[in-house]
């Protein structure tokens, strides 16, 4: 009773961040232009599922950036990376391995469609030849077309990098709350979620594109923290 109450918390909370920022955005639709916070926490949603809490898309996917001391990835940088290419030699597609987001989705699909014998190398590595990466375009156009249209907000979290940060407590949290690993499922997955078709049994389980804490305890009161970002928070 208590995780579902808090589940409920967390989307009344969504629900002021959308308020706050002037609705939810899709990655097709955004630039580095738009007045970004340098650093914060994201939260992807499916285009096409409602939350058991009330009316609110249900969450898909919770990350953020910089939790390494001395990065200088910024909010927007992450998400471009997850967004791809929107012009040049990989227009359209992008780059799963500077992406786990990316190469999780896309493992979905091979699996769904059988066709990792078209993409033997989906995932090897950190970097590839451009040969490899043509011979992947296809599929990571996949990749984008399924990212650039999931609806998603931030929060402005303003903290200097570290495992210790303030952003990196909200995501770990976020995640543990919502995922259904190993627990009895609240707000439990629809059939047709793409991510039914993970490799990893993390994610076919918590009903989340992460791996990370899914399988971790949350502490409540992370949720006052997560209040008080959403009054920090302004839109782009």
């Amino acid at each position: 009773m208590a995780r579902r109450e808090d589940i409920d918390r967390l989307y009344a909370l969504l629900d002021e961040l959308e308020q706050t920022v002037g609705g939810k955005q899709k990655l097709k639709d955004c630039t580095g232009y738009m007045d970004w916070p340098d650093r914060g926490v994201y939260f992807f949603f499916a285009s096409d599922e409602r939350a058991d809490a009330g009316d609110q898309l249900r969450i898909t996917r919770i990350g953020t950036h910089a939790v390494s001391e001395g990065s200088r990835t910024s909010l927007w940088d992450r998400l471009r990376t997850h967004r791809g290419a929107n012009r040049g030699t990989y227009e359209g597609g992008g780059n799963h391995r500077g992406s786990v987001f990316r190469k999780r989705v896309g493992e979905a699909f091979l699996a769904r469609d059988s066709l990792d014998d078209e993409y033997p190398h989906w995932g090897e590595g950190s970097s590839a030849k451009r040969d490899r990466r043509r011979r992947e375009l296809e599929l990571e156009r996949r990749v984008s077309d399924y990212i650039r249209d999931l609806p998603f907000l931030w929060l402005n979290v303003d903290d200097e990098p570290s495992a210790e940060s303030r952003r990196a407590y909200i995501e770990q949290n976020t995640i543990a709350l919502l995922s259904n690993y190993q627990r009895e499922a609240v707000d439990a997955r629809s059939d047709g979620w793409l991510g039914n078709h993970s490799r990893s049994e993390k994610i076919r389980k918590s009903g989340l594109w992460n791996v990370n804490h899914v399988d971790e305890e949350y502490d409540a009161a992370f949720l006052d923290d997560f209040a008080d970002a959403v009054e920090e928070t302004t839109p782009p």
